[in-house]
């Protein structure tokens, strides 16, 4: 059985890419910070539930410990947006957590389970980043620098692990309704991050990003995808966006 380690796997595009591997037949270590969700999900899917926090590099560190053997997949898809403030506006201490958790730590993660992944038969790194990352919106301004910084570091890992048998490949999800994302951003406020997707007809799932993490990692071992974009319909591009009136 080929094994899989997907972080951020307590909600959102990470339990659903968890769900989706296994039924692939791999075995998922779903990692993140809230135990009662992945052991639940770990138990739902046969997997192995691990508490990390991927900003604190000794719970990294612990974390590939306990991931046995060599690995096949890590989908580095913990991060998150903190704020909607205007540059000249911004808290720059949500910046910092910004990019710690969408660049820092997925370099922690990666550093860490590198050498399992080079020591597969064929290893796959999928990054999941933002279409924040390829262009920029008002009020974006700390994550769309996060998500481009790792957009750098996913072309960057490409060009240092070539020659090995580790692939490496960038899914950037437009507009995705999660439960979580929008309600981070707005510090809890229902009602704004519910307005972030008001008469949009249909947007993303975690499901639709989930299946295509899974077809990327399930492709023929010489098969790169460097990158994926996935958007709805609806959305042009981030700030041209098809609402119901």
């Amino acid at each position: 059985m080929k094994n899989a380690v997907v972080t951020g796997a307590s909600s959102g595009i990470g339990a659903a890419t968890a769900r989706e591997l296994a039924t692939h037949g791999f075995h998922v270590y779903c990692l993140a910070r809230r135990f009662d969700r992945i052991t639940t999900l770990a138990d739902e899917i046969g997997g192995t539930a691990i508490v990390c926090d991927i900003t604190d590099p000794q719970s990294v560190s612990s974390a590939a410990a306990q991931v046995s053997g060599t690995l096949d997949v890590l989908v580095n898809n913990a991060g998150g947006a903190f704020d909607l403030d205007h540059v000249v506006d911004a808290d720059l201490e949500q910046w910092r957590r910004m990019y710690d958790v969408n660049v820092l730590g997925t370099v922690s993660v990666t550093q860490a389970f590198a050498p399992a992944l080079i020591a597969a038969t064929a290893g796959t790194i999928i990054n999941v980043g933002s279409t924040a990352g390829h262009s920029t919106y008002e009020g974006g301004g700390g994550y769309t620098a996060a998500k481009h910084a790792l957009k750098a570091i996913t072309e960057t890992l490409r060009l240092e692990l070539n020659g090995t048998p580790v692939r490496i490949t960038e899914i950037a999800p437009g507009m995705v309704h999660t439960e979580e994302f929008s309600l981070n951003r707005f510090a809890g406020d229902h009602e704004r991050a519910e307005a972030v997707y008001a008469g949009v007809a249909q947007p993303l799932t975690s499901e639709d990003i989930a299946q295509a993490i899974a077809w990327v990692a399930t492709r023929p071992s010489h098969v790169d995808i460097d990158l994926m974009v996935i958007r709805p319909v609806a959305q042009a591009t981030n700030w041209k966006v098809a609402r119901d009136t």
